[in-house]
């Protein structure tokens, strides 16, 4: 009697493997993306004269605006060392009820880190050419905006320390009152709109990063997906171009006015959301990390 011996399909045949798509790769396209358009948003603001008469005609009429804009008033209010201390340790206290504390270190290194790199750019690195404005507007650096970079920060920070499901829904509810903090700090007369969106995209430039540096470390493909890279690097420039064009064609100083605080607020929305994308899978837990590896064992 013969017996007939046949090779099993599923052991002749390896399963195919899949290249997942490099969280890293496009993370660092992003944050060289932010970074670009931070340098864009200095060059055509700050250091052309087109840039800061535009936005000189904006202050003056925001410090001539008066009580018209009572909305924007409680940001007089609020204290920042107050507002970031208070975070920290609302920091710390979500990481202990979640039982995971390492995932306070990201946090506060990414709450931190915006606001010192801005503090140094503004002071020491970067200034504003004296434009011989005769109606009182400050000379003085404000590029950029530290009210603006602290609000941002704070939401990112908060962001990461929350469960992974929330990260995008917190970012995007948190991303309207970054814009509230930008309007109102044009409206107040503060800071110009480039103040404004500097400070949204050195935060998001230094937030992806530091998490490129995190997923780096971390399982990840080797496939660069060129269409989530190519709009991480490129859209915030575009971002930046498009509310120059718009404010320069503004003619009267009322309309640049209103023009400047939509464009404030919607620029920071918009830096929020092109954040969201690169951000919202990135593993900042160490044990998370070491659990999807668990989990990939065969």
């Amino acid at each position: 009697m013969a017996v007939i011996l046949t090779d099993a399909p599923s052991a002749a045949r390896p399963a195919p493997v899949s290249r997942a798509a490099s969280r890293t790769a496009v993370l660092a396209a992003s944050a060289a993306g932010f970074a670009l358009a931070f340098v864009a948003a200095y060059l055509l603001f700050v250091r052309t004269e087109a840039g800061r008469g535009v936005e000189n005609g904006v202050v003056r009429s925001a410090q001539s605006a008066g009580t018209t804009v009572d909305w924007a008033a409680p940001l007089r209010e609020v204290d920042l060392v107050v507002v970031l201390g208070g975070v920290a340790v609302l920091i710390v206290v979500l990481s202990v009820v979640r039982r995971r504390v390492a995932l306070a270190v990201p946090a506060l290194v990414l709450l931190a880190a915006p606001l010192v790199v801005a503090q140094l750019l503004k002071l020491y690195v970067l200034d504003r050419p004296s434009t011989g404005d005769r109606f009182g507007v400050a000379s003085h650096n404000s590029f950029p905006s530290g009210h603006v970079s602290a609000a941002m920060a704070v939401l990112v920070a908060l962001a990461i320390v929350l469960p992974r499901r929330f990260r995008r829904p917190a970012l995007v509810l948190g991303g309207f009152g970054v814009a509230w903090v930008s309007a109102a700090a044009v409206a107040l007369g503060w800071h110009r709109l480039s103040d404004t969106v500097g400070g949204c995209l050195l935060v998001a430039a230094v937030t992806c990063a530091g998490a490129a540096v995190v997923s780096a470390r971390r399982p990840d493909g080797d496939r660069i997906p060129l269409l989530p890279a190519l709009t991480g690097f490129l859209a915030p420039l575009a971002l930046i171009l498009t509310g120059y064009a718009v404010l320069s064609t503004a003619t009267s100083g009322a309309a640049q006015f209103v023009a400047a605080l939509v464009l404030a607020a919607l620029s920071s929305v918009a830096v929020v959301l092109l954040l969201t994308g690169p951000l919202r899978r990135v593993a900042f837990d160490p044990a998370e990390t070491r659990v999807r590896r668990l989990l990939r064992r065969p």
